[in-house]
């Protein structure tokens, strides 16, 4: 690796020392010791790991939800007691169901609640899943989830003639992805998440802007994914993308109206403008300190709840408003698109570790890029961040006495680095214009639409 002119020497060396021999080793330690874990802790028969927790414990939502509305209930998909009741018939013999609900404590026989936070349009999803047992449809749901993250894995990686060269590698790397290991084992819809960002990122390639803003709408079905990102197409002045965003979004929560009715869509939006019922027993103990977004960072950090809201605020407000800026820069796709990932995820208000799949697409990009710009001032600090950015999520539980969770400073950093990537010290505009796509002869279609 080349020291890049304007990068500080320590920078350098960190980031040279980053060898593919290096990072492969460190990939299988960590891919051993994550799944390891996870064959160990499940090998135990039941509903309950070795630590006595439920496995798959977040489908468990998602099958109760797909099995009241396969029996015709779908006005009790927001039913907290009932769905306590039927998460316990699962989880416990019918001699210890409890006939009233009881608010989880850390000495329920179940201490954790698990609430409906999604629309009633993902429970549609998981409907022929609640005809099978609970641990077989788990099983099937975590298998898909495995399908659709290597078949983005891959998808992107086609996009990255660097990192071609470093095929196992990078399946390696996508492997010990901690994030993965989370969806994994709690059985989460995060994939469906990366999906949308990784159609969006091919179709703009295709310069497809109406079909990227559309994938991008679908993730109103989890919609603290798109906190930041209308905001920052619409200062980007990205129309044609946001206009797709609108109508997706729109069109996804008109059917669901429409399908199930206002009754339920009531119960669902009332539940997402009350969120203190829920926040404080939705995740008893581990929920801080596996959070990994600027409202996270905050509150743990700062004692005062509304000294942290208002310092979250002000902080995405900066995450939107320099996001805007380097979307609408000469910097190629790939880079902007991953600022548009890091952005969304920091001001993301409930980001939960699993949801940081959603970053693979852009660390791949980005590493692809350093590949393709060893002399490039960015190219050290983007290397050395991309690093800890795919292993700090790993130590989120050292935040419960540090009161710091690392990860999300450095995604901070590395979209400042990419804003300050727009127009490096001695670099002209026009320097800029062969780098948007070094596979390719000169800038695309698709480069020129969004530039």
């Amino acid at each position: 690796m080349n020291n890049s002119a304007g990068a500080p020497a320590w920078l350098a060396t960190a980031a040279a020392w980053l060898t593919p021999r290096r990072v492969r080793a460190h990939a299988i330690v960590l891919a051993v010791c994550l799944w390891g874990v996870c064959a160990v802790d499940f090998f135990r028969p039941g509903a309950f790991d070795l630590a006595a927790n439920i496995k798959f414990q977040d489908f468990l939502s998602f099958y109760i939800s797909g099995k009241l509305i396969a029996q015709g209930r779908t006005t009790d998909l927001y039913n907290e007691p009932l769905r306590y009741r039927e998460m316990l018939t699962i989880a416990h013999p019918p001699d210890v169901v409890r006939e009233t609900w009881i608010p989880p404590t850390a000495h329920s026989p179940v201490n954790v609640s698990i609430p409906n936070l999604y629309g009633p349009q993902v429970a549609l999803v998981f409907v022929p899943l609640a005809h099978l047992p609970f641990l077989i449809a788990a099983r099937i749901w975590v298998a898909l989830n495995l399908l659709i993250y290597f078949a983005c894995v891959y998808a992107i990686w086609r996009c990255c003639p660097r990192l071609r060269r470093y095929t196992r590698l990078t399946a390696l790397a996508a492997i010990a992805f901690p994030p993965l290991f989370h969806v994994f084992v709690r059985g989460q819809i995060s994939a469906l998440v990366l999906a949308c960002f990784t159609a969006a990122f091919l179709v703009l390639q295709a310069n497809r802007l109406w079909l990227a803003g559309v994938a991008l709408g679908f993730l109103v079905f989890k919609p603290q994914f798109l906190v930041a990102v209308p905001l920052i197409l619409l200062l980007a002045r990205a129309w044609k993308i946001l206009g797709g965003l609108a109508i997706s979004s729109a069109a996804q929560l008109a059917l669901t109206r429409t399908y199930f009715g206002s009754s339920v869509m009531h119960s669902y939006l009332d539940m997402l403008q009350h969120t203190s019922r829920w926040v404080s027993v939705a995740e008893l103990s581990r929920a801080p300190i596996q959070m990994h977004s600027l409202r996270s960072f905050w509150t743990l950090l700062i004692p005062s709840p509304t000294v942290a809201l208002a310092l979250y605020i002000l902080s995405s407000i900066f995450v939107i408003a320099m996001t805007a800026a380097i979307w609408k820069s000469q910097l190629p796709l790939v880079l902007k698109f991953s600022a548009l990932t890091f952005a969304t995820v920091l001001a993301n208000p409930h980001l939960f570790v699993y949801d940081l799949l959603v970053l693979a697409p852009a660390l791949l990009l980005i590493t692809d890029w350093t590949l393709s710009n060893e002399d490039s001032p960015s190219t050290p600090p983007l290397r050395l961040l991309s690093y800890l950015a795919f292993v700090l999520p790993l130590f989120g539980p050292l935040s419960q006495w540090t009161h710091v969770q690392l990860s999300v400073p450095v995604f901070a950093v590395i979209l400042w680095t990419l804003h300050n990537s727009r127009n490096p010290p001695g670099t002209s505009r026009e320097d800029l214009q062969p780098i948007a796509a070094p596979w390719e002869s000169g800038p695309s279609r698709a480069a020129k639409s969004l530039y």
